[in-house]
């Protein structure tokens, strides 16, 4: 079966920086998009950043120009680096697969941003 496993998430002074990493398994990974979501207490879980499998991506414009979505197919997995980090990127950060096998997700990695 399909798994994403994140890690890298932790506790940042504003302004820090911190690199998530997800690693799949159970899925030809090379060939299907990837995506970052996050959802912060009492709020829906939004889009944060997709990668397609030929390395095209996109971002919310609430983390544009700071964060940075990546993929490594060698090694099934794909990265977030994050700078510039502000209270408000305060959120679990969850990897996503959303592909023909169906619509995966890890089991999230907690960002918390001092200020």
């Amino acid at each position: 079966q399909v798994q994403l496993v994140e890690s890298g998430g932790g506790l940042v002074q504003a302004g820090g920086s911190l690199r998530l990493s997800c690693a799949a398994s159970g899925v030809i990974f090379r060939i299907y998009a990837m995506a970052w979501y996050r959802q912060a207490p009492g709020k829906q879980r939004e889009l944060v950043a997709r990668i397609t499998s030929g390395g095209s991506t996109d971002y919310a414009d609430s983390v544009k120009g700071r964060f940075t979505i990546s993929r490594d197919n060698t090694k099934n997995s794909v990265y977030l680096q994050m700078n510039s980090l502000k209270p408000g990127d305060t959120a679990v950060y969850y990897c996503n697969s959303d592909n023909a096998q169906g619509n995966y997700w890890g089991q999230g990695t907690q960002v918390t941003v001092s200020s």
